[in-house]
């Protein structure tokens, strides 16, 4: 538990569900103690179960079928240093669960499909990240997990994510707008793999004048709208590596690329090639990836700018809390 002089700060992960969040919090965890992160699932605060959301036709990404109040409010507490009795979704059973007493780390964050659709909860975040799945790649990832992991049927994964489609459109996918950083997964331009599968373009999208944020680059920041061919023996022949500016949502931004496959063992040629990294030495967010090449996106861009995420946000958490500190003397 943090005491009362220490800053709780708070992030936002959120996107679909099998976009990659998981994985990002997985990495997260090497930059970071066990003791130091909370994470608490927003599925937590469904006000219905699976009983009643069936009845009602209400799906989980309908905003009736969460507690938003509550969200808010122990998300304040949280970052004030107070402790929560947080409730808990039971997916097992699909029912609510009595709740569990939860003590703030200087660490929370809060995943799932609604961090920054409630303003009141958006306005508590320090950072805030979206993963940004494209519906090809959205498709492949859950033909490849429901149908080889869990025996579902080709229809069955195409009936549920048309299911699940207007109210992602209504609800969730309109959050991306107030996202600080996005990761969009997107099909590769390149040609597709031997077994007919997409590669992957994962584009990192950093919104201009984020506090504690210096967004990294390729190159030469002055240099905009650059791309790099690295033509690595064992990668795509056409792997390409690009930065330049972009208009998010109305906000000015900039952006990294990576289209195409590179072997894990090249990743530190690419880091040779970003500046601002927030790297505590050289080399570190390469031994990362090498450190976890079984994670799904470590041939692509995808883990790649997990990664560099998960880097930059160190910096703000540090920031943030030596910012405290020097409050704290005064």
């Amino acid at each position: 538990m943090v005491s009362k002089a220490d800053r709780v700060v708070l992030i936002g992960v959120g996107g679909d569900s099998g976009c990659g969040k998981s994985t990002f919090l997985r990495r997260l965890k090497d930059l970071f103690s066990k003791e130091l992160v909370t994470v608490i699932c927003l599925d937590d605060y469904h006000s219905l179960d699976r009983k009643q959301r069936k009845e009602t036709g209400i799906t989980a990404l309908d905003p009736r079928a969460n507690n938003f109040d509550l969200m808010a409010e122990q998300a304040a507490a949280l970052k004030s240093g107070q402790s929560i009795q947080k409730p808990i979704y039971n997916h097992e059973t699909g029912k609510i669960d009595p709740p569990e007493r939860i003590d703030p780390t200087p660490i929370v964050i809060l995943e799932g499909l609604h961090p920054f659709y409630d303003k009141r909860v958006r306005d508590l975040l320090d950072f805030k990240v979206y993963f940004d799945l494209s519906d090809p790649i959205k498709i492949q990832w859950k033909i490849q997990r429901d149908m080889a992991e869990r025996g579902h049927s080709y229809d069955d994964v195409i009936r549920a994510i048309e299911s699940r489609r207007p109210d992602f459109s209504a609800y969730i996918d309109p959050q991306k707008q107030h996202a600080d950083v996005v990761l969009q997964i997107l099909p590769s331009e390149l040609p597709e793999k031997k077994d007919g599968t997409k590669k992957i373009k994962a584009a990192m999208v950093q919104v201009e004048g984020i506090p504690n944020y210096d967004p990294p680059y390729l190159f030469d920041r002055a240099i905009s709208d650059v791309c790099w061919k690295p033509n690595f023996p064992n990668s795509d022949p056409e792997l390409t590596f690009c930065y330049g500016t972009t208009d998010y949502f109305g906000r000015p931004a900039s952006y990294l690329s990576i289209d195409g496959e590179f072997a894990p063992d090249d990743s530190p040629e690419l880091e040779q090639k970003l500046r601002n990294t927030s790297e505590t030495r050289f080399g570190e967010l390469a031994s990362l990836i090498l450190k976890h090449t079984d994670y799904p996106g470590s041939r692509d861009g995808t883990g790649f700018f997990q990664v560099l995420i998960g880097l930059k946000f160190r910096s703000i958490y540090e920031a943030l809390i030596a910012q405290s500190l020097a409050a704290a003397k005064v």
